[in-house]
């Protein structure tokens, strides 16, 4: 029976016993790891088809966000409504799929009836439940039981303990198959191109300016050869490369115009009269293709740099960087 008491201080009580009786279940599921749970990353791991994460209201809410969460990791997975599954969806299931099946009773009556079809058509049946002995515990290859819970409902009805725990494990699973395959930040990029996860995980070479609007000058090239090359392409720094190709300097509009500024005396500047080669920053600070942007926004701050170049790992000129781009994608 819920609590009459409607008081701010007996809501906040209330509301802290719900999450303290969530997170003591999960605790408690996190004791009993055994291996079960290990024998289920396997079979994770080893599917070469997909994972088919199903489930029914709240746990299919639940199992959406497993699945998710299994793409988003490197292990390709998709959710199968059970409902629909039973209307012609099973045609997306394959004998070399793993179904991951949640359902904390283990009798719901969508997920069972799909129990049958799923054995005949030969994909393996992971069950994820707080019954073993139920029919979706009897009719699974493997079981994961996350334990007998209380709901936090004050009615002990709205699944609540029972989600969190199955929410819980299933992130623990498809952390653990991560760790496994050895997934890096960069293939955490390719699967999140976009927001705020993205941007933080772009490389340099994904953002940098190359070609044209990178542009580069031979060691000797007169500083007015250099300056029209800037000047065209608005890139606001030209690269210098030796005989090899190899970069030995860089050279900015910032630098030009402190130049001006030093030989101008108030009159006009001939920048025909000069090379690059004496006003360019000799062995200057560069940054690779392959490091993440945010670490050359850091440098760029440090440094107070409008633009940084970018070098292969023999020293050739990979492209240029500006803050312009950086602002572009969203990291200033």
């Amino acid at each position: 029976m819920a609590d009459n008491d409607l008081s701010p201080p007996a809501l906040l009580r209330a509301a802290r016993d719900v999450l303290e009786q969530e997170a003591r279940a999960i605790a408690r599921l996190a004791e009993q790891l055994g291996a079960p749970f290990l024998s289920a990353v396997e079979l994770l791991r080893g599917c070469r088809g997909m994972v088919v994460v199903t489930g029914m209201g709240k746990a299919g809410l639940v199992g959406a966000k497993v699945s998710a969460t299994l793409a988003s990791t490197g292990t390709r997975s998709h959710f199968l409504h059970p409902a629909e599954a039973a209307h012609g969806d099973l045609g997306r299931l394959d004998e070399q799929d793993l179904v991951l099946a949640l359902s904390f009773s283990g009798t719901t009556d969508e997920v069972v009836r799909l129990l049958e079809p799923i054995r005949r058509i030969g994909a393996r049946l992971i069950a994820l439940t707080g019954h073993p002995e139920s029919p979706l515990g009897r009719h699974a290859d493997l079981v994961l039981d996350v334990g007998k819970v209380v709901e936090a409902c004050p009615l002990g009805l709205a699944p609540t303990t029972s989600t969190s725990v199955m929410l819980a494990l299933g992130d623990a699973l498809a952390l653990t198959v991560m760790r496994l395959r050895n997934f890096s930040p960069e293939d955490f990029a390719r699967f999140h191109p976009a927001g705020a996860l993205g941007r933080k995980l772009l490389t340099v070479g994904e953002v940098m300016r190359r070609g044209r609007d990178a542009p580069e000058v031979a060691s000797g090239t007169s500083l007015f050869a250099a300056v029209t090359a800037m000047t065209a392409t608005r890139a606001g720094a030209v690269t210098v490369v030796d005989g090899g190709g190899r970069a030995i300097g860089f050279y900015t509009d910032g630098d030009l115009r402190r130049n001006v500024v030093q030989w101008s005396g108030g009159g006009a500047v001939d920048l025909a009269k000069h090379t690059i080669d004496e006003v360019m920053t000799r062995s200057p600070k560069t940054i690779g293709p392959s490091h993440l942007a945010t670490e050359a926004l850091h440098v760029m701050k440090e440094r107070q740099f409008d633009q940084i170049l970018v070098v292969t790992d023999d020293g050739r000129p990979a492209g240029l960087l500006d803050v312009q781009d950086l602002l572009r994608v969203g990291l200033v």
